[in-house]
């Protein structure tokens, strides 16, 4: 079977894996981690392809309240990739206007 193929159907395979959801974010816990309320718990998120900077490295307290500003207290829709090696949901998040957080963050310097 072909690459293009192949990559054709596993790209489509991970697409019908992604679950979809909105929830309120009600923690920030740094640049690229928040916690959102899902079936009234609040669940641990990790953005998708960024890497802010973590707590004790410099711009830590910059990044973080960055994606607060962003974020905190906001309905979000989430496109979910799996979870990673901690049991975070791995998300890329949009806000209602059609920002999608993760690339602000990337475009103004954060991460």
């Amino acid at each position: 079977m072909p690459i293009l193929q192949v990559s054709l159907i596993l790209l489509l395979l991970s697409v019908g894996w992604a679950a979809d959801f909105s929830g309120h974010v009600v923690s920030v816990l740094d640049g690229d981690t928040i916690e959102v309320l899902h079936n009234n718990r609040a669940e641990r998120i990790r953005l998708n392809a960024i890497d802010c900077p973590e707590k004790g490295q410099a711009y830590d307290k910059r990044a973080k309240q960055a994606t607060s500003e962003l974020v905190f207290g906001k309905e979000v829709t989430l496109i979910t990739h799996g979870l990673d090696k901690y049991g975070r949901t791995i998300a890329d998040l949009s806000l209602p206007d059609g920002v999608i957080v993760n690339v602000e963050l990337v475009r103004n310097g954060w991460c």
